[in-house]
């Protein structure tokens, strides 16, 4: 009698597992080395973690990412594990509480969507900032911090498809199919912002710069990725999706202008006029038929939709202060120069 041996689980290939920051992403961090299964520290929680802190923010990163790209030498059984499934739900909830009590009391959709469009007369955000002032390094600093976001920029979204219906559906499907490439990979998105890190000198590989980014950024990014993973959180998640295409066209219009006035490279300064003119598109199809699809199927969802948007403001303009702290005072916004 034969006997086949048991297979054993193909390694995930992908960006090396970041340095940890605290106890709990030191947890998630060396559970991730050994086989799925392994149990964790039962002492370990997130119950006084700063929700918006180094270790809970890239603990939760790291969770989220098995459900991306993963790491390295990772055992693809961590993705469903029950155990670190577990401490990620606590630190969801910590996290979620925390925007709820920044963003305030729930409102509509309408009034947080059109609050969007306000441009200020002064406005001194990141992208006013490096059209008037912004020098080349700086530049560099902000793509290498930003690359966590759009290197897998309409992934999250997409995982939103499948829990629309109808007329919020198809539109949600026709704006992704553009971020996407439309058909053309050398047009994807995330491919034209790796572009635009290569005429900038950066390094282009998936996930290498989250050791030097600091928790204002892996915040943001984990937004998406918890609005995403949680059919809960689907109106959230198309809030975080009309936010980004509103406020996308005329910050994209200002990086142009910063990036021509240093000098950049021809693919660095096309991958912002590019969205310049694709996302002052998208942004009347989201209002119009995402989120006015959605809301029609299920008008409960307003005040989440709202949510998403605020919570997704929250995060942009607490990483812009951090970001302009470091820069008005001419050191790094990085956690290590590039």
């Amino acid at each position: 009698m034969t006997t086949t041996a048991p297979a054993v689980p193909d390694r995930t290939t992908g960006p090396a597992l970041p340095r940890s920051r605290g106890e709990l992403s030191r947890t998630v961090r060396q559970a991730l080395t050994r086989p799925a299964g392994t149990p964790l520290p039962q002492r370990v929680t997130a119950a006084h973690a700063d929700p918006y802190g180094d270790d809970l923010q890239l603990a939760l990163y790291l969770c989220y990412e098995l459900h991306y790209r993963s790491f390295a030498g990772v055992d693809p059984g961590w993705e469903w594990e029950p155990g670190l499934l577990r401490l990620r739900a606590e630190m969801e909830h910590s996290f979620l509480s925390a925007l709820r009590a920044e963003t305030g009391p729930p409102r509509k959709a309408d009034e947080a969507l059109a609050d969007l469009l306000v441009e200020p007369v002064d406005g001194d955000g990141p992208s006013h900032f490096l059209k008037n002032r912004g020098e080349l390094w700086q530049f560099r600093e902000y793509a290498a911090q930003r690359s966590l976001y759009h290197l897998k920029e309409a992934d999250p979204h997409a995982w939103v498809i499948p829990r629309l219906t109808g007329r919020a559906k198809a539109a949600m499907v026709a704006v992704e199919y553009d971020e996407f490439g439309a058909g053309r990979p050398e047009r994807i998105h995330a491919r034209l912002f790796a572009d635009l890190m290569d005429d900038l000198g950066l390094d282009t590989a998936y996930g290498r710069y989250v050791d030097t980014t600091g928790a204002e950024m892996l915040t943001s990014v984990n937004l998406m990725s918890l609005f995403g993973l949680h059919r809960a959180l689907r109106g959230a998640l198309v809030g975080h999706f009309a936010a980004v295409e509103t406020t996308s066209s005329p910050g994209s219009r200002r990086l142009a202008h910063g990036l021509r006035r240093v000098g950049a490279g021809p693919a660095a300064v096309h991958f912002y006029a590019e969205h310049v003119e694709a996302d002052a598109v998208h942004e009347q199809i989201v209002r119009r038929d995402v989120v006015g699809g959605l809301l029609e199927a299920e008008p409960a969802l307003d005040g989440d939709v709202a949510f998403g948007v605020d919570a997704t403001e929250w995060t942009e303009k607490r990483l812009g202060n951090h970001l302009l702290t470091a820069w008005r005072d001419g050191r790094t916004s990085l956690r290590t120069p590039l």
